[in-house]
């Protein structure tokens, strides 16, 4: 015991001594890309012990979360495990349609319809977005309508106040998957267009669905430094969650894994502003985790909020460096962010400037965990290294990479493990999250005691 509390010893005056030796050290400087890496090994164990998952709901989450927290709690932060409640919905089967008895292949059964087999006659309605669609409508049917004008969501909703017993969605192209958005209480199935043909032409059409939807709990996992004011808090959060496919480690392992070394790394330093560190459940099924922190959020204390910074799939294999558009400057999709995110967006662009490194502008698409602060009236911006879409000529002339190839050609899939980390992308963007927080935490270099982070 006593060698060991003396070596303890020797490696808190080392500590100190790296300190004073280096004054000038960044945050940025302490983040080294090894112990980030590290967080992702850490991440994809668990993954390899709970079923190849950290989806929500799983106990590869739970260990995520403990992870996390362990981590946090070693580096002498306090921890809170926020407790949240949301619907899991699975389907145990694949859908079954059949027209006049004959079985017309496979169909997708969308996401959160209801289970059931009902045989009855085909109605088509047109788009069914609208309750005149239904005009006519005979309760007991089957509503058969066109994709597309209107969600998923709401043809469902239009179909299941007409009385219809299950729902058809043809599409008018092939085979397609898609998601209601809410538990539905009748079968809803999703068809090609020839399926579409026959079973608009059946006398009678058989919808089979089995599905089931479990009421489940998570954790967000929540951090603040001790030191700093706390009426105008700058906040960063990725997702810890990954699909149910795979181990997630870019999607997004890999915003959580640079966030909690950046915290880490934060305990030896007095930021000027408090700095709270988020890591979301069930972004996956909807922003669930981040929309219940804000939502029961008091309105007096996401006032305190003054700016949240999001960092979802850090390292994309065929990356790019997508700096969310806080001012609207590029015209591209949805509308700026509230005020102060173009100040965020300059931030992030002096860093890749400082760094004579490349990047572009990307859409507050709603995607991710920054949209339920838009929606609170909140500041926002971070990062985006690419997800499904595909890498242009351009952007491969900027970024290196291959045109054509999908940033991540692992998305969503059972191969976003290890191997699908851009280790040099992930090593950027923690920098630039790291150097964008310096920035507005105004954060010293001074060592902290060992008691308090």
């Amino acid at each position: 015991m006593r060698k060991l509390a003396t070596l303890a010893r020797m490696i808190t005056h080392l500590l100190v001594a790296l300190a004073v030796a280096a004054p000038d050290a960044t945050l940025a400087d302490d983040v080294k890309i090894g112990n980030v890496l590290a967080h992702l090994q850490a991440f994809q164990a668990i993954a390899d012990a709970h079923g190849g998952s950290r989806a929500a709901g799983t106990s590869g989450y739970d260990a995520s979360t403990d992870y996390v927290a362990a981590r946090l709690l070693e580096a002498g932060y306090k921890v809170e495990l926020q407790p949240f409640h949301f619907d899991v919905y699975r389907q145990l089967t694949p859908g079954a349609l059949a027209a006049d008895g004959k079985d017309l292949g496979n169909v997708s059964t969308l996401a959160h319809s209801g289970a059931g087999e009902v045989t009855a006659k085909p109605d088509r309605v047109g788009m069914g977005c609208d309750d005149t669609d239904f005009a006519g409508f005979e309760p007991g049917a089957v509503a058969v309508v066109d994709r597309g004008l209107c969600t998923f969501g709401t043809k469902a909703a239009r179909a299941s106040a007409a009385g219809a017993k299950a729902l058809v969605v043809v599409n008018q192209g092939g085979a397609f998957d898609g998601n209601t958005g809410a538990p539905q209480k009748i079968p809803i199935v999703g068809v090609d267009a020839t399926q579409g043909a026959a079973v608009a032409n059946a006398r009678l059409v058989t919808v089979a669905t089995r599905t089931e939807i479990r009421r489940m709990t998570s954790h967000n996992v929540i951090a603040q430094t001790r030191t700093g004011a706390t009426h105008d808090v700058v906040m960063v959060g990725a997702h810890l969650d990954s699909v149910e496919a795979g181990p997630g480690l870019n999607d997004n392992g890999s915003g959580s894994a640079a966030i909690l070394e950046i915290a880490i790394r934060m305990a030896a330093r007095y930021p000027d502003r408090a700095v709270r560190f988020a890591w979301w459940g069930a972004e996956e099924l909807g922003l669930i985790g981040s929309s219940y922190y804000v939502n029961t959020l008091p309105a007096a204390e996401r006032a305190k909020i003054d700016m949240y910074l999001n960092l979802d799939m850090a390292a994309s294999p065929n990356h790019i460096f997508g700096i969310y558009d806080g001012d609207d400057s590029d015209r591209v999709g949805e509308g700026p962010g509230p005020a102060g995110s173009a100040r965020i967006e300059r931030a992030f662009e002096d860093f890749f400037v400082s760094r004579h490194l490349p990047y572009t502008g990307t859409d507050f698409s709603g995607r991710s965990d920054y949209g339920p602060f838009i929606e609170a009236g909140i500041p926002a911006g971070g990062l985006f290294t690419g997800a499904e879409g595909l890498k242009t000529q351009d952007q491969a002339n900027a970024f290196g990479g291959t045109a054509g190839v999908p940033f991540d050609s692992c998305y969503h899939r059972e191969c976003d493990n290890l191997r699908n980390v851009n280790a040099y992308a992930l090593d950027v963007s923690a920098d630039a999250v790291a150097t964008v927080i310096t920035t507005f935490a105004g954060i010293g270099n001074e060592m902290q005691s060992a008691s308090s982070p």
